[in-house]
């Protein structure tokens, strides 16, 4: 990884997880986020991925319109360090620890790949 890379890692890690500690707190289920960019293109290929618990707790989180919410605050962090999503309807995305064990054995790199 090429130093501008480690730079944009370490500033998308610390953006992010002013998303991700508050969500643990407020949103019923979730559990953590991560994250997947090409570095020379970071805005039209950064995913956000936000992970639930169970496919329940995701279904009750956007019953409840957290899903929008969380949204909403993964564009203002990452507006905070410059980085405007084209699609982040598409960009940001959710998922759930209980589909990656039925569908990929739990393995999310694979999952994520």
């Amino acid at each position: 990884m090429k130093k501008s890379d480690k730079k944009i890692e370490n500033a998308l890690i610390k953006i992010l997880t002013t998303v991700c500690e508050p969500a643990l707190d407020n949103v019923p289920g979730f559990v953590w986020l991560t994250h997947v960019v090409n570095y020379a293109d970071v805005p039209n290929s950064l995913n956000v991925i936000l992970v639930f618990k169970t496919i329940d707790d995701r279904a009750q989180a956007e019953k409840n319109q957290h899903d929008l919410q969380l949204i909403k605050e993964t564009k203002k962090a990452l507006s905070n360090i410059n980085i405007t999503l084209k699609n982040p309807q598409k960009q940001i995305k959710f998922d759930t620890e209980e589909a990656c064990d039925l569908e990929h054995n739990g393995n999310w790199a694979l999952r994520l790949s």
